[in-house]
């Protein structure tokens, strides 16, 4: 626990509609971390019941150890094609302008590293497929940002039974019921009443189309994006009140070292494999938001 410089922290904020959120600081939570004991330390007495515990999905998976390290991935002849070719040309003079991404994210897109982002091509195509490697960022809800070295977490596997297991710790250990919301930046877009993602969720009614596809198709069209929920325990929620508290709460959240993992080198001053533990341990954390909702009087 030396590493802990970080310490608890409870911020309140207003939302939209009523809503008032808890924006909750912890240390960095290292592989191995203890998150469950970690949740209920850092809410203890601020929570209550009725609430919407949201949690970052990267936070949980860093703590759970599903991680990659891709140091020791060897890149096919396909993933050297999409770093070399497809992500720097087509993402970097077409398709970037296409969807809309900003200036600075075009140009490192023309300048995508061919080796290290062979390496990263090549673990999406093994862990996600195909379609999610034609991406250029978060394929399938594999993220390398606010990780040190070469790692990159992977998406949870059953997402929803860790949103219950996280739902009853904390009835257990503090007597609350809570709704818990696992959450993650990826977007999912809205047509109208249909929503849709590029990555996997376990929500009803938000529709995994395509990977690549989901993400040209609703970045194009400019549609309506929010941040995407991948689980929801605890009590039913309508899609559209979920799809607004998880854009509220990861708003909320900030982005750590930064949104990329250019913005993290960019932050620590070191090339994108060079950030290290410590240097995360030095950062302000946000990984829960309570959500309190409006209570409707008569």
């Amino acid at each position: 626990m030396k590493r802990r410089s970080k310490p608890y922290r409870v911020i309140k904020r207003r939302t939209g509609n009523g809503r008032t959120a808890l924006v909750v600081s912890t240390p960095y939570w290292r592989p191995g971390t203890d998150f469950l004991d970690e949740i209920v330390r850092s809410i203890r007495g601020v929570v209550r019941d009725g609430g919407i515990l949201t949690i970052s999905e990267k936070a949980i998976s860093t703590a759970m150890g599903n991680l990659i390290d891709e140091s020791v991935v060897r890149p096919g002849l396909l993933a050297r094609i999409l770093a070399r070719f497809w992500m720097r040309y087509v993402w970097g003079y077409a398709l970037g302008r296409l969807c809309h991404l900003k200036e600075r994210n075009i140009r490192r897109l023309r300048f995508y590293p061919a080796r290290e982002g062979g390496i990263h091509k090549e673990t999406v195509l093994r862990y996600a497929g195909f379609l999610h490697a034609l991406q250029w960022g978060s394929e399938g809800g594999i993220d390398a940002s606010n990780l040190p070295y070469s790692y990159v977490s992977l998406p949870l596997k059953e997402p929803w039974m860790v949103a219950d297991m996280i739902r009853r710790y904390v009835r257990d250990r503090l007597g609350r019921r809570v709704t818990v919301m696992i959450v993650d930046t990826d977007k999912t877009y809205s047509m109208g009443g249909f929503h849709f993602t590029p990555r996997p969720t376990s929500v009803r009614d938000i529709h995994q189309l395509g990977g690549f596809m989901a993400y040209l198709l609703g970045r194009a069209l400019k549609l309506r994006r929010r941040s995407t929920p991948i689980a929801i325990a605890g009590s039913k929620i309508p899609t559209e009140l979920a799809l607004d508290i998880a854009e509220e709460s990861n708003r909320l959240r900030g982005s750590g070292a930064g949104m990329t993992v250019w913005d993290m080198a960019e932050t620590f001053g070191v090339s994108i494999t060079e950030v290290t533990w410590e240097m995360l341990d030095g950062v302000e954390h946000r990984p829960i938001v309570i959500v309190r909702l409006r209570v409707r009087s008569g």
